[in-house]
């Protein structure tokens, strides 16, 4: 049209292209606005469904508090506290029986008598070494005294 010479058609023409242009803008503005409106009612229905959440949160919490008595909680977790300590001190007597039981008199003299052939055949005389081993005196540390 331009090159015809039509001025007129290209003002209409050109008039048209800029009411397209501000049409497009204005759209994407109105899209926009309407998922702002629709972020923030989704976060007003997530608000209100915390609120709804904590408000029975609250009840149950008030409920419990209702039946829960303090006192009587203190006195089960004592007598708790108690027969455990009871059950302990049964079961320390029951091992106690049991290795009594269970440990023969001869075991310990049978024990010394290994190892004291066991100290024979490598040469060391237990009781005169220890009657001529050294003690420890009541001196101080930094003492050097010789204790033979």
């Amino acid at each position: 049209m331009a090159k015809q010479g039509n001025k007129q058609g290209c003002t209409v023409l050109a008039k048209q292209l800029v009411q397209i242009r501000r049409q497009k803008a204005r759209t994407y503005t109105a899209s926009s606005k309407v998922a702002s409106v629709g972020a923030q009612a989704k976060a007003m229905s997530s608000n209100a469904t915390l609120a709804g959440a904590m408000s029975s949160t609250a009840k149950t919490m008030g409920a419990v508090n209702k039946q829960m008595n303090p006192q009587k909680m203190m006195k089960t977790m004592q007598d708790f506290e108690k027969e455990s300590a009871k059950m302990d001190m049964s079961e320390e007597m029951i091992n106690d029986t049991l290795d009594n039981i269970l440990d023969e008199s001869g075991d310990e003299e049978e024990q010394d008598a290994v190892v004291q052939r066991v100290l024979d055949e490598i040469g060391i005389e237990l009781s005169g070494k220890l009657a001529t081993a050294p003690s420890a005196h009541k001196g101080s540390l930094g003492d050097r005294k010789s204790v033979v």
